[in-house]
């Protein structure tokens, strides 16, 4: 369904924005035949009002709100110090909202912010979201919005990202110059543009040095944390050869050191395991786990910045303003020494 904006209605009418603007809210300054027309024309039209704009006219709500899929990831931590940081030095409020990976969550969240509660956007994407109609009535709205890690290419409007396909493909590289020749991948979710991202680098680095791909050595890890326990448990049980495991995420990494805890499976001895982590406790791990460290706080940082830029100067988020930044690699004990 279509929207047409205040200013598009008024020519419509060929009247002015502003007297479109008083008819609409019932001022007495306009008559009753031009306050009827002005309303019937604007159900006609479907005319969405913009509480935004009513907003910035009055007073901005001096807030943003932050919609996470989850808060038990380091990164998302990390990510949001930097997003503070930059909303604290333009006098901004920070509300953040979780998802826990639903996409239905995540269209209630949206839709409740269609009121005009915030004044902009930042979003990492639920892995259980389909489509970003949700996000683009917001659009529609007038709501600036800024995507980052988590994205949707669709949705056109600016991302801050990691270097997911690089990344991964230095991961599972990483993995086979270890002496790694059956690797499975930990999927985070294929509807995300870092869970197909990662997959991509994954099956480019396996045919860079003449592995072939098997497509069941990929598990979607979008469920609990228990029910991933159990499917990597399982796999690891189906497929004895696996010598080598690629984590797409944080958790799924951890999942995987209790699913070798369980089935007397030794890190790195008998399996190498790698994955993207920002956790501060990764040295810590026995043994260490090596890992994809994203730039987490610069991610949150900029993307509060270029979400400032378009409340402050009241301009449009666009594709053109996305940034992509490198993450590093970090080896640890989980990938050294030969395989037994």
């Amino acid at each position: 369904m279509s929207f047409v904006n205040l200013r598009q209605l008024a020519g419509e009418l060929g009247l002015s924005s502003s007297t479109v603007s008083r008819a609409m809210r019932d001022s007495y300054e306009i008559s009753t035949a031009t306050r009827e027309r002005v309303q019937t024309v604007a159900r006609q039209l479907n005319y969405q009002p913009n509480p935004f704009a009513g907003s910035l006219r009055n007073n901005v709500t001096k807030t943003i709100a932050v919609i996470l899929p989850q808060l038990d990831n380091h990164f998302f931590s990390l990510a949001i110090n930097g997003i503070e940081e930059v909303a604290q030095q333009n006098g901004y409020h920070v509300l953040i909202y979780l998802t826990h990976d639903s996409g239905e969550q995540e269209k209630a969240v949206t839709k409740y912010l269609t009121s005009g509660r915030v004044d902009g956007i930042l979003l990492a994407l639920a892995s259980g979201t389909r489509g970003v109609g949700h996000l683009e009535k917001l659009k529609l709205l007038g709501v600036p919005i800024v995507q980052f890690d988590r994205v949707s290419e669709t949705l056109r409007t600016a991302t801050v990202t990691t270097d997911d396909y690089a990344s991964s493909y230095q991961a599972t590289e990483h993995l086979i110059k270890a002496g790694c020749r059956t690797i499975a991948h930990l999927l985070v979710s294929e509807s995300l543009s870092i869970g197909s991202k990662r997959l991509k680098g994954y099956q480019a680095a396996l045919e860079a040095h003449r592995i072939p791909f098997d497509a069941g050595l990929v598990l979607n890890g979008r469920g609990s944390n228990d029910n991933n326990l159990r499917r990597i448990t399982q796999l690891l049980e189906q497929r004895p050869e696996i010598d080598g495991i690629f984590a797409a995420v944080e958790r799924l990494a951890l999942s995987s050191y209790l699913a070798c805890q369980r089935l007397g499976r030794a890190i790195p001895q008998d399996i190498k395991i790698v994955g993207f982590s920002n956790m501060e406790t990764a040295s810590l791990l026995a043994p260490s786990l090596t890992t994809i460290t994203q730039p987490a706080y610069a991610i949150g940082k900029e993307a509060a910045r270029i979400l400032f830029q378009a409340i402050i100067k009241h301009k449009p988020v666009l594709p053109a303003h996305s940034l992509e930044l490198k993450s590093e690699l970090i080896a640890r004990a989980s990938t050294a020494g030969p395989l037994r």
